[in-house]
């Protein structure tokens, strides 16, 4: 019997999702080992995130901001990438423009 992961993914579907829903995140792969996801805020969403149990990767496709990782803000733009290790308290704030972020988690999305 042949696998039935999914291998490929189209991150508008997922963006939609969001749009339909309170959200303003969606994880769509959610394995032991990885997390994959797409998060968007509207111009100064608040972002509720609670440190995470993993170890996490945030890639910037589009917008603007600031991510606060512990007591230090970090300028985004499209195309950053930012590294946020696990437990540690981090948020996105100030975007003036909508953010779109994929991010990926060394580990299952809890």
């Amino acid at each position: 019997m042949l696998n039935k992961l999914k291998i490929e993914f189209n991150l508008q579907d997922y963006l939609e999702k969001i749009n339909k829903t309170n959200s303003y995140f969606h994880t769509f792969i959610n394995k032991d080992n990885l997390a994959v996801g797409v998060l968007r805020l509207k111009p100064d969403e608040e972002d509720k995130q609670e440190p995470h149990e993993s170890d996490e990767i945030y890639f910037i496709i589009s917008g603007n901001g600031y991510l606060k990782i512990k007591d230090k803000d970090f300028k985004v733009s499209k195309h950053k990438l930012f590294f946020v290790a696990k437990n540690v308290p981090h948020f996105f704030h100030g975007n003036t423009k909508e953010l779109t972020v994929l991010y990926f988690f060394a580990g299952f999305d809890s």
